[in-house]
């Protein structure tokens, strides 16, 4: 090879080199469960036994911290967003349709990251305590566990617009759900994956009081002791358990599926397309093969543009931006 050509090729890589250490330098990288080795060594500790308390003491807020985790990285990404409260400048996050009156582990999250300030000062981002405690919560409800990449940043914004716009509502048909998964980056069958975290928690009136009054699909047994729970007016807080496990992380979710006791709109859509359809049969019969995939796409979920490097701030407190 000629002198010249390979010059180019060094100069070409060099080039190339440079420009992936900007990028690496600019953006950063989430790295492994390590990540506070030195700095918090009792972080992960701290969060696992401070979730197991609660959950001991009410194994509803196990699913609580998972759908706030959701809410959180499906807005902006994962980075703290859903914990801000109102400022002067913005509109948080907590009262959009999906969340007013219905997210709940605020109260929890305050607690964890009260606890990691007095362990070690302004270095556990609330996005990441968020991030873990939904994965030890999934785990002690039954759950596989999964690595969780650490070093996410805070927001020092939130946009309720988003909020609005991007959670998945539960009156969506099938081809929405797919159309508000995939500008997530997930596929159709992983939206059938995720929606598995229904297995668990529960759901407010005003969520499924259309399906179990107006939807045929629907198991009538089922739907006349909903109905006692959710009268066609008023009741609009109460409560019904999403499905008949819970407060157990299992597959019991799509079973009810196939029962057709989906208690929301946008969970019996399921069954409306071949390949989602055929997935949730599929974890009717193989509990262990959703626990790994639902694993698998929480990693995922978790990697939504979270706000790394110089990009955000470590909030010291969750509510607020620091002063």
């Amino acid at each position: 090879m000629a002198l010249s050509s390979k010059l180019m090729i060094k100069c070409w890589l060099l080039l190339n080199i440079t420009f992936l250490i900007g990028i690496s330098t600019s953006v950063g990288q989430l790295t492994n469960e390590m990540y506070y080795d030195n700095t918090c060594p009792n972080a992960l500790v701290a969060i696992q036994q401070a979730v197991q308390n609660a959950v001991l003491g009410e194994a509803r807020i196990g699913a609580s911290l998972l759908r706030l985790h959701f809410q959180d990285c499906f807005v902006q990404g994962c980075d703290g967003s859903v914990l801000l409260d109102d400022t002067s400048s913005f509109k948080g996050e907590k009262n959009s349709l999906q969340n007013a009156n219905s997210l709940r582990g605020f109260e929890l999250i305050d607690d964890i990251k009260s606890t990691l300030e007095t362990m070690c000062p302004n270095v556990v981002s609330c996005a990441d305590i968020l991030t873990v405690a939904a994965r030890d919560a999934v785990v002690l409800l039954g759950g596989q566990s999964w690595n969780v990449p650490l070093g996410r940043r805070d927001s020092t914004t939130a946009s309720l617009d988003a909020s609005n716009s991007d959670i998945p509502a539960p009156s969506l048909n099938l081809d929405g759900l797919i159309a508000t998964f995939a500008r997530k980056n997930f596929t159709a069958l992983e939206m059938v994956t995720l929606s598995g975290a229904h297995t668990i928690g529960d759901a407010r009136c005003t969520s499924f009081r259309g399906r179990i009054y107006n939807e045929t699909n629907i198991d009538p047994s089922f739907a006349e002791s909903k109905r006692l729970l959710c009268p066609f007016n008023g009741g609009d807080n109460n409560i019904s358990t999403l499905s008949n496990s819970s407060i157990n992380f299992d597959n019991t979710y799509y079973n009810d599926l196939v029962s057709k006791k989906g208690l929301l709109h946008s969970d019996q859509q399921l069954l409306n397309g071949l390949s989602t359809s055929n997935q949730v049969i599929a974890y009717t019969t193989d509990n262990e093969s959703f626990k790994r995939d639902f694993a698998n796409v929480m990693l995922k979920m978790g990697m939504l543009s979270p706000l790394t490097g110089s990009d955000g701030q470590i909030r010291q407190n969750c509510r607020f931006i620091n002063a």
